[in-house]
């Protein structure tokens, strides 16, 4: 191609979002359309295994804010979307069914997750990775779960706790909708994200910290353990990194959720 066409095309592609890929680089389809969030102050129940007294409470609500502005993927990362990166030599191929390309991705885990946002990472130039607990959480919106529930340990009757633990999980259990249906099929929330809190739980960048309180509320000690994430969906879950299938083990608490996939964020400027 003439030097000069090669500058008109270049010229073109950037007007219209485009890039121009060698012919030895596979091009990455189909990407999720990007909703951008501004960073702005939002109530948040925090994350964690919270303990006080050495039982287990609900974790504190907070006034926080997403750190800097992002990018975050309207719908979860597709069947299809996953294979470009399986026949790249990048990604393995996933634990759930392949058939469908139109289908979110499951049986993924946070090391296959985090595979994949390398890969395109290194695909685009960019910098895409999973979300941090709170980011996602933001992004959600009003189809957020607070998982509270809705009492303290009492030390002399550590039955009420273990009564509302087993409400909570018996309400989950018939909320739970096992059908994962094709991206973008699903949902719509007030942000323009699509497919929250259906039969696909995502996962997150936050690992599972444990958090000691004294009777004030007052954090005593904490720690994070980072082989085990946060996973959000029809309510929180705490899940080993390597776990494909949560429902064979690998969920800390609680229900497991149904299927495992997962959105990636682009930062901005990244």
């Amino acid at each position: 191609m003439h030097a000069t066409a090669v500058l008109l095309a270049g010229a073109a592609a950037g007007a219209l979002g485009l890039s121009l890929w060698p012919q030895d680089r596979p091009v990455v389809r189909d990407l999720p359309r990007m909703m951008l969030l501004e960073p702005q102050p939002f109530e948040h129940r925090l994350d964690g295994d919270w303990r006080q007294a050495g039982r287990s409470t609900d974790a504190p609500v907070r006034t926080t804010r997403i750190p800097a502005p992002i990018e975050i993927m309207e719908t979860p990362i597709s069947t299809g979307q996953w294979l470009d990166c399986v026949a790249a030599g990048a990604c393995l191929a996933p634990g759930g069914p392949t058939d469908r390309p139109d289908l979110p991705v499951t049986g993924v885990s946070w090391l296959d997750a985090a595979a994949y946002a390398e890969w395109l990472s290194g695909e685009t130039g960019q910098t895409w990775r999973l979300p941090a607990d709170v980011e996602w959480a933001f992004a959600a919106a009003e189809m957020f779960r607070d998982d509270a529930l809705g009492v303290d340990g009492d030390p002399d009757n550590p039955a009420v706790l273990w009564l509302a633990e087993y409400a909570a999980d018996a309400a989950r259990s018939r909320e739970l909708d096992r059908e994962v249906r094709p991206v973008g099929s699903l949902n719509v929330n007030s942000r323009g994200l699509r497919d929250i809190g259906g039969a696909v739980w995502e996962w997150t960048s936050t690992c599972l910290r444990r958090v000691d309180q004294d009777p004030l509320g007052r954090i005593l000690s904490q720690d994070e353990t980072c082989g085990i994430y946060i996973v959000e969906g029809l309510h929180r879950a705490a899940v080993s990194d390597f776990v494909r299938d949560p429902k064979s083990g690998g969920c800390s608490v609680g229900v497991p959720p149904a299927n495992l996939g997962f959105r990636l964020v682009r930062e901005v400027g990244g």
